[in-house]
């Protein structure tokens, strides 16, 4: 039988790689949407658009029936838990079998951020959901550095308050790779691991500068700043509040050397490695490239 596969969160980065993933595959994919003008993208890659949303449990039950298989990926903010319920309360309703849920590195109950603790109340239910479980814990993103791709392309500058930190960055599209992966593999195999992910090494945001002078063929050089200036930047981009929180209890902790590490995570669930910043850079080239001559 064909199962049936929930993607929440279809319009975001992770998810939408997800989707492109799980293309071709034999899954039937449904793509949770919060506002039907945003249904074009999922439903362009094949997936069935149904639209809903965590933060209401009553729109949810049309969302989950006969869905076998969640991705659930829940937005960022302080709902992130009742939203996390509201899914696998709709899912265990529905009879669905297993999911498979979009962590953050380091999520644990004394975490040096608040994100963190949300996640981590959230591992913690959907293990004890009486479904079937695979937690993944992505470490900081590669494409994070898109953020800072216009200052890039102009100045040859990025700025961010994270001192020399050194971080083990992944991929997106490896980070949806191991989701495809667990999803298409029997739903017993994956049943209770919990997997960090990061990509093949860690590396200081001077080192990444480095590379991308080198894959773009000009300078750029990373700007440490402080707390204040940083926030000032996000908020003028309309950031919300506890978001700009979030990002800066995160900066502090890497900047004291909590996410210096990697793992092998990624190559045993793939057959391969993950994919290097220097690839990421040659992918998005276009994104750190001057525009219109300048």
């Amino acid at each position: 039988m064909t199962r049936t596969v929930l993607i929440t969160g279809a319009t975001g980065t992770v998810s939408t790689a997800l989707i492109e993933a799980l293309r071709g595959a034999d899954v039937k994919l449904r793509a949770l949407v919060r506002d039907a003008s945003t249904a074009d993208g999922p439903r362009e890659k094949g997936a069935e658009v149904v639209v809903g949303d965590l933060d209401d449990a009553r729109t949810l039950p049309p969302v989950f029936q006969d869905v076998q298989d969640v991705w659930l990926l829940t937005p960022n903010g302080p709902r992130a838990p009742e939203n996390n319920m509201n899914a696998l309360w709709a899912a265990r309703q529905a009879g669905a079998e297993r999911v498979v849920r979009l962590s953050v590195v380091g999520a644990a109950h004394d975490a040096p951020n608040r994100s963190g603790r949300l996640h981590a109340l959230s591992d913690q239910e959907t293990e004890r959901s009486g479904l079937r479980w695979t937690i993944l814990r992505p470490h900081w993103f590669m494409h994070n550095l898109l953020n800072d791709a216009d200052d890039i392309a102009a100045t040859g500058t990025f700025s961010l308050n994270m001192a020399a930190a050194r971080i083990g960055a992944i991929d997106a599209r490896d980070i949806a790779a191991c989701a495809a992966r667990v999803l298409l593999d029997d739903p017993d195999r994956h049943h209770g691991r919990t997997y960090t992910l990061t990509g093949p090494r860690s590396l200081t945001f001077d080192e990444i500068a480095d590379r991308m002078s080198r894959a773009l063929g000009r300078p750029v050089t990373y700007l440490p700043v402080g707390d204040d200036a940083r926030r000032k930047t996000l908020l003028g981009h309309g950031i919300p509040p506890w978001i700009v929180d979030m990002l800066q209890e995160y900066a502090h902790a890497y900047a004291s050397g909590w996410g210096d590490f990697t793992t092998g995570t990624v190559a045993r669930l793939l057959g391969r490695p993950p994919r290097d910043v220097t690839d990421f850079i040659h992918d998005h080239a276009t994104a750190f490239t001057p525009r219109n001559g300048s």
